[in-house]
């Protein structure tokens, strides 16, 4: 299988990201070190993770196994809603780098802000402090809203460098994504194909497809990516991985992205998970 070298972009601290991750969610065990290192040799340097999928482990033994070099990987784990108290948001920081068996993360992240807890501050305040001892290069969010970013910033007066949030053409998030452009943040997409939703099969992404000579995913994916977001496709199968990684040769006309853009709704969300009221636990 022949590797596909990944862009970069910068962001607003200083370090870089590739602009396509590669998610780990249910890749556990063994089975989930052999798919995330078959990923690794397909051209993926971004392996996302979070404490709550309890699989840092082989996220770790795949970066030991994968043969790339640790510089050249993007380790991402995120904190879970229980552990948002300051000096519990130290030690799980501490714990997911035990569990994982490396000397850092590249990125670590909010997982969820539970705000009716009120703790997401205090969880911030950690990851700063993390940063400052090396535990972690760059420190983010993951389904904050605007409001929820902006009393982080206020407060501690440190912006994220990323935002991961749900996103796919049936949840384009076009406010969202505007008002993390104007703070310099990133927007990270998850569940970018909508977990094989009916989205596939719309029109407006059957025609690009037919256009540029790609499949439906291959198609979705630019679209996150000319919207400015960084996809984070799961995949098992090493077809499937090169596949979604082989979408930085052709570019959709601004016309084919509005087009996928409209397929927005107002219920869009797969689930009931609304940062608003939704708790992680």
């Amino acid at each position: 299988m022949s590797e596909v070298i990944v862009p970069s972009i910068s962001l607003n601290d200083g370090t870089s990201i590739p602009a396509l991750g590669f998610g780990t969610y249910k890749l556990n065990g063994s089975a989930g070190v052999d798919s995330m290192v078959s990923a690794i040799k397909a051209g993926y340097r971004l392996l996302d993770s979070a404490f709550k999928y309890e699989n840092e482990g082989a996220v770790g033994e795949a970066v030991r196994r994968c043969g790339i070099a640790r510089e050249e990987l993007f380790i991402t784990s995120k904190i879970p809603g229980l552990r948002h108290r300051y000096n519990e948001a130290l030690y799980t920081i501490e714990e997911s780098l035990f569990r994982a068996g490396l000397d850092y993360y590249d990125f670590y992240l909010i997982h969820w802000p539970n705000p009716s807890q009120d703790l997401y501050v205090e969880a911030w305040q950690a990851l700063i402090e993390a940063r400052r001892r090396g535990l972690v290069r760059s420190i983010g969010l993951s389904n904050f809203l605007p409001e929820h970013i902006q009393r982080l910033i206020d407060e501690t007066g440190v912006a994220p460098s990323v935002n991961q949030i749900e996103l796919h053409p049936y949840f384009p998030q076009q406010e969202q994504r505007e008002w993390h452009a104007q703070q310099g943040i990133l927007t990270q997409s998850w569940s970018p194909l909508g977990r094989a939703n009916a989205a596939l099969q719309e029109p407006p992404v059957v025609e690009a497809a037919r256009m540029h000579g790609k499949t439906v995913g291959q198609v979705i994916l630019r679209w996150h990516v000319q919207l400015g977001a960084v996809p984070i496709p799961k995949a098992t199968s090493p077809e499937r991985q090169l596949e979604n990684l082989s979408i930085f040769d052709f570019e959709l006309s601004r016309e084919e992205v509005e087009a996928i853009t409209g397929l927005g709704r107002a219920d869009g969300r797969r689930k009931d998970q609304h940062p608003a009221h939704y708790e992680e636990y």
